[in-house]
């Protein structure tokens, strides 16, 4: 698989996980999605918003339309809000995955650290695959505080993705 491939792939992986996070999200009480479990984020609630804000910088770095928000900030406080937000999210990830060109993908980018201030240059690839795994880190958070209440996230696995399955 080529580095194409990967990114588009991890893009409609994410789009898959969000709705069947987001889907189990829903069922909770408010007040519990919004309930300090500890997390590094505090809550459930608190958890998909910063997967949103994190993706949403990353994107607009890529973009070039920066989104300026702090790493802990709740942008939405309404959850079907914030799940409306996170679906167009997605769909934006996954428009821009497919336009991204191995030579893009393998020139140096440059961006100012969110948490330090300072400016990098790193590989686009491996911001690329930061985007992905940013989420991943924390999504695999929030399905272990899904399961302490008692709900099952289902399959995870990547070769469960149901796109695969029609291959």
């Amino acid at each position: 698989m080529d580095n194409l491939s990967y990114r588009k792939t991890m893009a409609e992986y994410n789009h898959w996980m969000n709705q069947k996070l987001y889907k189990i999200c829903a069922e909770i009480p408010d007040v519990k999605r919004r309930e300090d479990l500890g997390a590094f984020f505090k809550s459930i609630h608190g958890t998909l918003n910063h997967i949103l804000v994190g993706d949403r910088i990353w994107l607009g770095r890529f973009m070039e339309q920066p989104f300026l928000a702090k790493l802990d900030q709740e942008i939405y406080t309404d959850f079907d809000e914030l799940r409306r937000e996170r679906e167009a999210t997605d769909l934006q990830i996954i428009g821009w995955s497919e336009q991204l060109t191995s030579e893009r993908l393998n020139q140096p980018f440059s961006f100012t650290s969110s948490s330090d201030g300072k400016t990098r240059v790193r590989p686009t690839w491996l911001l690329v695959t930061q985007l992905f795994n940013h989420q991943t880190h924390h999504r695999g958070q929030i399905a272990t505080l899904l399961s302490q209440l008692g709900y099952d996230l289902g399959v995870t696995d990547l070769p469960y993705l149901p796109s695969l399955e029609t291959q």
